[in-house]
């Protein structure tokens, strides 16, 4: 009897041990479903968070230019924001240190051409020479090669795409434009980029090609008051 009672026991003991293992098992195997579930939902939220950011572009054209570009780079730290900077190249063989300064500071230095030609009108050989020369003096202060080009004046047709693509670049061009080389007035700047500005601006400013003394002076207004409106800034980089 006492061997009988002893298997007895043992198997009610193992099945035992197996519904356990069972519910074990199950336990388990809904566990990954509901983090999986988790994790969806909070992937959804990131994303509808992204695509409800407003952001602008901030670029400034034809530095670096003293003091100007300095200045520039004085109030952007202050405001914490970052720009991008189409730059001439001989004015970057001329002031390389505000080049190399821009680039420490954060900012994106993109390629505005050698000397600010309308590049509708030059030859292959020449437009290969006012790229491929910037290039090289910007590579110089900053250790990469521009992928951004914005051609002067915003002067593009299907030959000065297609060049531009033949040397690996992107075109990139402008949405707002308070027109500030004109020196219409700092209170004019501001009315102008604050008017017309939306998600997904991108602004254009000078820093460079005169007196932008009035640029200098909108600016932490401009920078004040998008902060203000939940803007963030976004820099060019054309990967």
């Amino acid at each position: 009897m006492k061997p009988r009672f002893g298997r007895a026991r043992l198997a009610l003991i193992a099945i035992v041990l197996g519904l356990i293992a069972s519910l074990g098992l199950t336990a388990a195997s809904a566990a990954p479903a509901s983090t999986s579930a988790a994790t969806q939902s909070a992937t959804t939220a990131t994303t509808a968070t992204t695509a409800t950011t407003k952001y602008v572009y901030l670029t400034f054209d034809d530095g670096p230019w003293y003091p100007y570009t300095g200045q520039i780079l004085t109030i952007l730290r202050q405001y914490n924001v970052h720009a991008t900077f189409f730059e001439v190249g001989r004015q970057v063989a001329r002031y390389p240190w505000l080049t190399r300064g821009a680039y420490l500071r954060g900012m994106s230095v993109q390629n505005h051409t050698w000397s600010h030609p309308d590049l509708r009108y030059v030859s292959w050989t020449t437009f290969k020479y006012q790229v491929l020369t910037t290039d090289r003096y910007i590579r110089n202060q900053t250790g990469y090669t521009p992928r951004c080009l914005r051609p002067p004046y915003g002067a593009v047709n299907t030959t000065v795409r297609n060049r531009a693509a033949a040397l690996g670049k992107k075109i990139r061009l402008w949405t707002v434009d308070p027109r500030d080389w004109s020196r219409p007035g700092t209170s004019a700047i501001v009315s102008r980029v604050l008017n017309n500005v939306h998600s997904g601006s991108v602004i254009l400013m000078h820093d460079g090609g005169g007196n932008r003394s009035q640029t200098v002076a909108a600016l932490p207004t401009i920078l004040r008051t998008l902060k203000a409106r939940g803007y963030v800034f976004y820099r060019m980089w054309c990967a």
